[in-house]
């Protein structure tokens, strides 16, 4: 099914997109998007659909959980048209890019690993430091668990490894628990001689920006995940 109008606002789709239009590079133009998005609030349940209620495309713009944050800005930085943004979308939360909420990657190494299939991210998860992790996922109600093996690398090693990140990466934090993969997702910029998260947080209600460090050092963790967004065939924005 697709948006609703009031889901979708074109004219503020099109200035979001005029701003960046100058910029080539995927990394650049997450960066600029993420940015505006700074201080837009927290959803706790931005999207429509469950086991038992039809799912629908949401595209509004008003306000994020961390995983549409960075579903929004990536679908937007491969975009050049609102309706090559609703497509963006689209293709990147759901498998196959078909609308149905058993479809929807509800689990973030799904999520990884059909957005990788589709040409649009690539796992950079790698080198010293890597660990593995069996885990069951069963937190999604009316989903069948799945086994999955998640391998991240641990915060130390990645935070000594930092100058290997890029502009527009993107960070996923693996969870501790035995039935999730992932708790949280940002995106990683490269400010002055230091790497700032971008994320929806909850505990702040909002969308911020802080220091890399920082958030490793606060939150446990079983390690992070490095994903990078590709451009679009040719190098060209949708």
């Amino acid at each position: 099914m697709g948006p609703k109008p009031s889901d979708l606002n074109r004219p503020e789709v099109r200035a979001i997109l005029d701003e960046v239009r100058g910029l080539e590079a995927i990394g650049s133009r997450i960066d600029a998007i993420s940015r505006h998005f700074i201080g837009f609030p927290y959803l706790e349940t931005p999207l429509v659909g469950s086991a038992t209620l039809p799912e629908r495309l949401t595209v509004a713009l008003g306000g994020f959980d961390c995983v549409t944050y960075v579903e929004s800005v990536l679908a937007l930085a491969r975009a050049s048209t609102a309706t090559g943004f609703v497509e963006n979308l689209r293709r990147i939360r759901y498998a196959g890019g078909d609308v149905d909420w058993r479809r929807r990657n509800h689990y973030m190494t799904a999520w990884i690993r059909n957005n990788q299939s589709a040409g649009i991210v690539r796992n950079r998860t790698r080198g010293a430091g890597l660990v593995e992790r069996d885990r069951r996922l069963n937190v999604v109600e009316g989903m069948p668990a799945r086994n999955v093996r998640v391998r991240s690398v641990r915060k130390r090693e990645f935070m000594r490894r930092v100058d290997e990140t890029e502009t527009g990466d993107i960070a996923f934090f693996a969870s501790t628990r035995t039935n999730l993969d992932v708790f949280h997702v940002g995106l990683l910029v490269r400010s002055d001689d230091r790497v700032v998260l971008r994320h929806a947080a909850r505990s702040r209600g909002r969308v911020v920006e802080e220091g890399l460090r920082g958030f490793l050092a606060r939150n446990r963790m079983s390690g992070v995940i490095l994903v990078r967004p590709q451009l679009v065939a040719g190098g060209k924005a949708a």
